[in-house]
């Protein structure tokens, strides 16, 4: 890391694994765009993907971190489960991996409960994977609190992780303490999408910090603990994501973007 790198704060998913908050999402981009992507992104200093098998492609983003020149452990990369092919739980990761070109995950995901329904004989099948040293984390994405509760009873492990849609205007204080209660890491994905950009409150705490509204945003997960994705391919708009290490929110502009509707 040069010294004009930027330095992502991060937080620490059970086992004592390490997660950089903030990272790139890489939804809806295909392979090509994904690896062009990526590439950006990790010349940039990023050192968190996300991707799925779902989005069909990891081979792009397995390329992408072959040809980056970076150590293997410098990469956090996670990958997810889909919810069709639970049942072919061990089979799946062992695909993802060979796409990806890499002999482990940073985390593994259930990607949504199958059927709506937690599922604790699926996720005995992701402990497993964890305990064979195929992936370094795991946890789950668009679980309730009581459906993660059910995983924890059933199993006794808890899910390092949830990733859910997280924005200014999805902030809820009693699910933050929920998961928090429970060492559950929050991750938030589409953090624009149901953020009102041009709203007053966040044009005038971005030209306090003589940055965007989107940079705010991003700055606000950071600031509250919550880990970012978010997905682009535009070379531009992933610098300018990255750009938010060089300023802080104060507690009553935390305060504020946390108030925001949509």
């Amino acid at each position: 890391m040069t010294s004009d790198t930027p330095k992502i704060p991060t937080t620490t998913l059970r086992p004592g694994v390490e997660i950089p908050l903030l990272g790139l999402g890489t939804w809806q981009a295909p392979p090509e765009d994904a690896y062009k992507a990526v590439r950006t992104a990790l010349d940039l200093g990023y050192r968190h993907i996300d991707t799925a098998r779902a989005y069909d492609n990891e081979e792009g983003v397995g390329r992408a971190i072959a040809d980056s020149g970076l150590d293997r452990s410098e990469i956090f990369l996670t990958t997810k489960l889909p919810p069709d092919e639970v049942d072919d739980a061990p089979r799946i990761i062992d695909e993802s991996l060979a796409k990806l070109g890499l002999e482990h995950l940073d985390l593994w995901l259930v990607h949504w409960p199958p059927n709506k329904e937690a599922r604790p004989d699926v996720w005995e099948h992701v402990i497993a994977a964890q305990q064979a040293g195929k992936t370094r984390a795991i946890g789950v994405s668009n679980y309730s609190v009581a459906q993660i509760d059910e995983l924890t009873s059933a199993t006794g492990v808890t899910p390092s992780i949830n990733q859910i849609p997280w924005s200014p205007a999805d902030y809820d204080a009693d699910l933050v303490a929920a998961h928090r209660e429970r060492d559950v890491v929050l991750e938030g994905y589409s953090p624009f999408k149901r953020t009102n950009l041009d709203d007053a409150v966040l044009a005038e705490i971005a030209a306090a910090h003589g940055v965007t509204p989107t940079q705010v945003v991003l700055r606000w997960h950071l600031d509250t603990g919550v880990v970012a994705i978010p997905k682009s391919v535009n070379p531009d708009r992933i610098a300018a994501n990255l750009d938010v290490t060089g300023f802080q929110l104060t507690e009553d502009e935390i305060a504020r973007v946390s108030a925001l509707e949509a």
